[in-house]
């Protein structure tokens, strides 16, 4: 199924002196590929393949209960340090201020706040039923994506679900309703990649989900210090955003007891395939290293009680996801001989809280925390306005909330006793994890030859595939009239590859017929190839051009929205499109040794800023050549493309030490 994916979220009506609205979303482009640009297609038919394969492999090796047990530690591990929680923070004093208390006639409102790190500021509200003379089952409630401000001052997305703490408290639970990071009343950032081109959040591991979680997790140990709360019976429950952090917490903690996750998980088909990642910010998704579908996630719940919660009409938690991690999932709880603990709750609708769902949400609860089955009789309504529910009277001189990014990743030491080997191997696991396995050596096929005599250079053009579904390009010039003795290989960035195609195309137009209509040639183009072929006799070299992808015939659309998205699917197959081109570069490192007429010869590989990192990732990790020539040094990493996790693991200095390991580098700043 192929869907247009527009934003929606729940739209509650306050005070006439409040704005209330959902982050808006609209993808312009309905079914995509949508802008055309040479390697549209190809890509995002790579990606789709990789998504697919991801899903035939999930939960595969798992065939008994046995199995499961075996593996089950080892995988609440991985989705530790994917959410970037690996090792974990410390927990430290929580710091819990109640700051203020609105008093019904069956229930209070505790405003408070707490530090799940050492500034790091969450404001909630906890709903208590009164009386409360046994400790009761507490509800850990979770938002999602709404935003309550009056004239820019924010009150938290606690507002927009305020009915639901009222809803539980009515229904006997203690229900603390928790802000999120980016929505809470100190606002803090949830799109790193979505919009603000924080790509070195992949870089260091880090995704706004890991901060959610964490923020669960000390809202547990903050619910477990309090008298009211029978702190064996602790169930979790949110929509969209607030049903995405449901799953993190029940899969990380088994001190939840019972979970209903509404609207808040499907898979990598609709993600990836149909596209439903855009209407998504960075907290619905861990980086994935290991390369799971979220049917893992939600296996992990087993073989407690797990209510999914969806309507039948939401387009960015399409339906035929959530039924397929549903089935994938019955195979867990059926192991466990549980299936009468997990339940499909389907209603009719858009992406909205309604109250079809909220009544089937109180009644799991009430089997599976009250044991028992009363009638609901109030799900709960809006009763306050922001400000009587707000926490701060002024943002704290100390917070981290805002910029809660920079205080979660663990950056790798400047100085370290790791060997070269096991850093090696660390990064091919946990940074390159993503690429094929076959390493079968490519053959490089013949495309386009012409001969310009007057410069005495032939053009050659050829074609490698770099993995199925992905062939990739290669242009040699060579100097026909002197003999070769290496072979200088430039990694081609858009600008190199403009440059010398401008030239190419000028000089040798039907070997470039095909690129040409892609890239005509500008007038102004620098077409004249005599000083190179100069160069080239000289120094009996032969130049090959390699485009990997995302460059020359596999460029992207020049739409920033588009190219944003189509890196966002990269990271959720476990990949990007910088570690790929590195896969790429040793791929047509292979190609090109293979060739017959230049077969045994040394090799320079030369990478102009933009591959400065590739060149030294793909040197490192195997690709051969006798010489490296880069632009400048290794550059940190929010000036670098972004790599999975490769600043845990290593500083620019180690990797610059890692490729002078294998080959000669030298630097040479006056090709920046």
């Amino acid at each position: 199924m192929r869907i247009p994916v527009p934003w929606l979220a729940a739209t509650l009506v306050f005070a006439a002196t409040e704005t209330h609205h959902a982050a808006a979303f609209h993808n312009p482009f309905g079914k995509w590929p949508r802008p055309e640009g040479p390697g549209d297609q190809r890509i995002h038919e790579v990606l789709n393949a990789e998504a697919r394969h991801l899903a035939s492999l999930s939960l595969a090796e798992i065939q008994s209960l046995e199995d499961w047990e075996r593996r089950k530690a080892s995988y609440r591990t991985q989705l530790f340090e994917m959410l970037g929680l690996d090792p974990q923070p410390p927990k430290t004093a929580l710091h819990a201020t109640v700051t203020g208390k609105l008093e019904e006639s069956d229930f209070i409102v505790e405003k408070f706040h707490f530090q799940s790190l050492p500034g790091l500021y969450v404001t909630a509200n906890l709903y208590l039923p009164r009386p409360t003379d046994q400790p009761v089952p507490a509800i850990l409630y979770v938002c999602g994506h709404s935003v309550v401000k009056t004239n820019g001052v924010s009150f938290g997305n606690k507002v927009g679900y305020q009915h639901h703490g009222v809803g539980f408290a009515r229904n006997g639970y203690a229900c603390l309703v928790l802000d999120t990071v980016q929505l809470g009343e100190i606002e803090g950032i949830h799109h790193g990649t979505y919009r603000e081109g924080m790509w070195w959040w992949n870089s260091r591991g880090y995704t706004s989900a890991g901060a959610e979680a964490w923020n669960c997790i000390r809202a547990l140990d903050y619910l477990e210090s309090r008298p009211e709360v029978d702190a064996r019976r602790i169930g979790v429950t949110g929509r969209s955003g607030g049903g995405a952090y449901s799953w993190w917490i029940s899969a990380l903690d088994d001190r939840i007891r019972a979970a209903c996750p509404v609207a808040g998980m499907t898979d990598l088909e609709n993600h990836v395939v149909d596209g439903t990642v855009e209407g998504h910010c960075d907290c619905m998704f861990h980086v994935n290293t290991y390369r799971w579908d979220f049917d893992r996630v939600a296996a992990l719940v087993a073989p407690r009680p797990l209510l999914i919660g969806n309507t039948d009409k939401d387009t960015i938690f399409p339906l035929d996801g959530v039924v397929r991690i549903h089935e994938r999932v019955r195979r867990i709880y059926d192991l466990h001989r549980a299936t009468d603990r997990l339940g499909l709750l389907i209603t009719e609708g858009p992406h909205k809280d309604n109250q079809d769902l909220q009544v089937p949400v109180l009644r799991w609860f009430n089997r599976f925390l009250k044991h028992r089955a009363p009638v609901v009789k109030d799900v709960g309504e809006p009763l306050f306005t922001g400000q009587q529910l707000k926490v701060l009277d002024r943002i704290p001189s100390d917070e981290i909330t805002s910029r809660s990014y920079e205080h979660f990743p663990r950056l790798a030491p400047e100085t370290t006793t790791s060997s070269h080997e096991s850093l090696v191997d660390t990064l091919r696991h946990k940074t390159f994890g993503g690429w094929p396995e076959d390493s079968t050596p490519p053959q490089a096929r013949l495309l386009q030859q012409s001969a310009h005599t007057s410069l005495g250079l032939e053009l050659s053009v050829y074609e490698f595939v770099s993995q199925p579904g992905l062939p990739l390009r290669l242009y040699r010039l060579l100097p026909t009239q002197s003999r070769v003795d290496n072979v200088v290989v430039e990694i081609a960035d858009s600008e190199l590859w403009n440059h010398r195609m401008a030239a190419m195309g000028s000089n040798f137009p039907r070997a470039c017929e095909e690129e040409l209509k892609w890239f005509p040639t500008p007038t102004t183009a620098t077409t004249n190839l005599a000083n190179l072929a100069s160069t080239l006799r000289q120094s009996n070299s032969a130049l090959m051009l390699l485009a990997p992808r995302g460059v020359g015939m596999t460029a992207l659309a020049s739409d920033a929205r588009f190219i944003t998205q189509t890196r966002r699917r990269f990271m959720l197959v476990g990949q990007t499109l910088a570690g790929m081109q590195v896969w790429d570069v040793r791929r047509g490192l292979q190609a090109i040794q293979a060739l017959a007429d230049t077969r045994g010869l040394p090799v320079t590989l030369a990478a102009p800023s933009a591959m400065t990192e590739v060149a030294c990732f793909a040197i490192a990790l195997g690709a051969r050549a006798e010489r490296v020539e880069l632009a400048h040094a290794p550059r940190q990493d929010k000036e670098a493309p972004d790599f999975l996790n490769w600043s845990r693991w290593v500083t620019p200095a180690r990797l610059l030490d890692l490729a002078r390991a294998k080959s000669t580098v030298t630097l040479d700043h006056s090709k920046r």
